[in-house]
């Protein structure tokens, strides 16, 4: 799958890695542009390739945020994420570590205001860029792999989500709709940045 990552941050560099490591074709793009991504791809070889975010929201198949969320507004042509699997990997805060108070809804539903049309799911934004780097394994029984978390109101766009995250070698946890389960999995929620394999995951937001 051509797999397009917004924003090579250590989160989205890792994500970069394990990517190809997978098999996986990964365009990326960056507030600085390609040219500053010239050691990353040298790293990643040829199954990498970079550009603007436009650029990269127009060729991907599956596409990433991994921005800053403030700086997801108005970042990607709305034409061109219409009907296509969208990731919110982003978190929003209102200072070091302080999750930002966004009046009861979930941070993923305003980025689904600001691209009307994108099949968004809300993933790959509780696990500390280490972990992700170096705890996915599919050498384990699932039950024992550590879990990211899919959110949504599109169960298609969300099979296809899991199917990737799963495919890196770790489990997949349904957390439900855009909002219940995207607040779960944001800052605050009871699912951000902890390590947890589905079942403790489960435990953790109270379902047996």
């Amino acid at each position: 799958m051509d797999t397009g990552v917004i924003g090579t941050g250590r989160i989205g560099s890792t994500l970069a890695r394990i990517l190809v490591a997978a098999g996986h074709r990964v365009a990326l793009a960056n507030a600085s542009g390609p040219r500053s991504l010239g050691p990353l791809l040298a790293e990643l070889g040829p199954a990498a390739t970079a550009g603007t975010p436009a650029e990269v929201a127009e060729a991907a198949e599956l596409l990433v945020l991994m921005v800053p969320f403030d700086s997801a507004r108005g970042l990607l042509p709305a034409a061109a994420v219409r009907g296509k699997v969208l990731v919110d990997a982003m978190n929003a805060f209102t200072g070091p570590g302080r999750p930002r108070d966004l009046g009861g809804r979930g941070s993923s539903e305003l980025t689904a205001d600001w691209y009307p049309g994108a099949r968004l799911v809300k993933s790959l934004n509780t696990m500390h860029f280490v972990t992700l780097g170096s705890a996915g394994t599919t050498g384990k029984p699932e039950e024992e792999r550590l879990a990211h978390h899919v959110a949504g109101d599109d169960p298609e766009a969300k099979e296809i989500v899991a199917g990737t995250v799963r495919g890196l070698g770790f489990a997949v946890l349904d957390t439900g709709s855009l909002h219940t389960g995207g607040i779960l999995q944001q800052p605050g929620g009871p699912l951000f940045n902890r390590t947890l394999t589905a079942e403790q995951a489960l435990a953790a937001i109270g379902a047996r």
